[in-house]
């Protein structure tokens, strides 16, 4: 072997999802030379980008020359392996998606769709944002809140126990307490 030190530097993924739907403004934002810099700063490796409905297209990139490596793909069946693959997940606004993400313990940057109309989805986010559960961005302030982020800094989300409530209903309902 001689006297080479090989390191492997292990894989940092950033999972990215729109949903559904087309979110082409978080695509663009996640695919700026300055986001992807910053990832690549905080020990980032690899972008996977589902890009759902959208018409921007990434830029894809192998990575090496400490670049970020960069992937992306429309739809999936499922995107639950992805995001327990994730290191980092940046997510659209779907309640979905957020509490699929918080449920696995995976730190979350939400990007709020700033051109849907009527955005119950941003009340969400800013809300969980408040309780130090997740991160909330705009396209435009992705890359600062990447850099100022601190992951180990949010808290855990553990959802409620709806069984309390599920027996006063019942009792008042007049279903027996089985």
């Amino acid at each position: 072997m001689g006297d080479t030190e090989v390191t492997m530097k292990s894989k940092k993924t950033v999972f990215v999802t729109v949903g559904t739907t087309s979110f082409d403004a978080l695509v663009k934002a996640v695919d700026t030379r300055e986001v992807r810099e910053e990832l690549t700063r905080r020990g980032y490796t690899d972008i996977l980008i589902q890009m759902g409905r959208g018409s921007y297209i990434p830029s894809k990139s192998e990575g090496g020359d400490d670049s970020i490596a960069v992937d992306y793909f429309t739809f999936s069946s499922s995107i639950a392996d992805y995001l327990r693959a994730a290191s980092l997940v940046i997510s659209h606004a779907g309640s979905g998606s957020i509490f699929e993400t918080l449920r696995l313990g995976k730190p979350l940057i939400v990007v709020v769709n700033e051109d849907l109309m009527d955005n119950h989805q941003s009340e969400l986010a800013e809300e969980l944002a408040d309780r130090k559960h997740l991160y909330y961005a705009r396209p435009p302030t992705l890359q600062h809140i990447i850099a100022d982020m601190k992951v180990d800094s949010l808290i855990p989300y553990h959802p409620g126990d709806a069984t309390p409530v599920a027996k006063l209903i019942n009792r008042f309902l007049g279903f027996s307490e089985d």
